[in-house]
């Protein structure tokens, strides 16, 4: 069975802000197109057996620029809607709610399109991605590649790895990266995280 790899999109205006990014459809900057570009000969040295990508924008240009123009959108790829904290930053929250913390503590509600959601549902979202990923990894000699977001993929690694959706917590994961999970023994590990080819 082959690997899965993550890739976090690009920079767009808002990550690079620091405001969450959920439904919000925005592109990505120029420096998030070169970051995407950056990884290209990662992604040319292994054998692409599946990928799949969210539906937003900054998603599906980045599995562009990576040379990735196959890869099936898929809406459980989608970031954590993060309801009535859409476009605020974290230090703004915390003048209203001090030590806020979203794995912890999830989102405010929003309106009823974009609700928000806790950290058990993303990780059930989570739990259906890596379900899909599974099937594909079964069907192909190749690596399984997602295309998606920073906070979610930070859960569906925690989940990956058999921990909480919470846990996600424990890895930060930057704009334009590729990250490697793999198997030791039979059991899930990071092989390579953040990963950004040298200058």
């Amino acid at each position: 069975m082959g690997d899965l790899f993550l890739v976090r999109h690009g920079e767009t205006e808002w990550s690079r802000s620091g405001r969450h990014t959920g439904w919000t459809d925005v592109p990505l900057t120029e420096r998030g197109r070169e970051e995407a570009r950056r990884l290209v000969p990662l992604i040319r040295s292994h054998r692409i057996g599946a990928a799949f990508v969210s539906p937003s924008q900054r998603a599906r240009e980045t599995a562009q620029l990576i040379g990735v123009d196959d890869a099936r959108v898929d809406t459980d790829l989608r970031e954590w809607d993060y309801g009535g904290y859409e476009g605020v930053t974290t230090m703004e929250i915390q003048r209203s709610r001090p030590g806020w913390f979203l794995f912890d503590d999830g989102v405010a509600p929003g309106p009823p399109e974009h609700p928000g959601e806790t950290p058990a549902q993303v990780g059930e979202r989570a739990d259906r991605m890596l379900g899909k990923v599974d099937a594909a990894l079964a069907n192909t000699e190749g690596v399984v590649l997602l295309v998606a977001h920073g906070h979610f993929l930070r859960v569906l690694t925690a989940r990956r790895l058999g921990l909480a959706p919470s846990a996600g917590a424990h890895f930060l994961l930057a704009t334009g990266t590729l990250c490697r999970l793999s198997t030791e023994h039979g059991r899930p590990v990071i092989a390579g995280w953040n990963v950004r080819p040298t200058p």
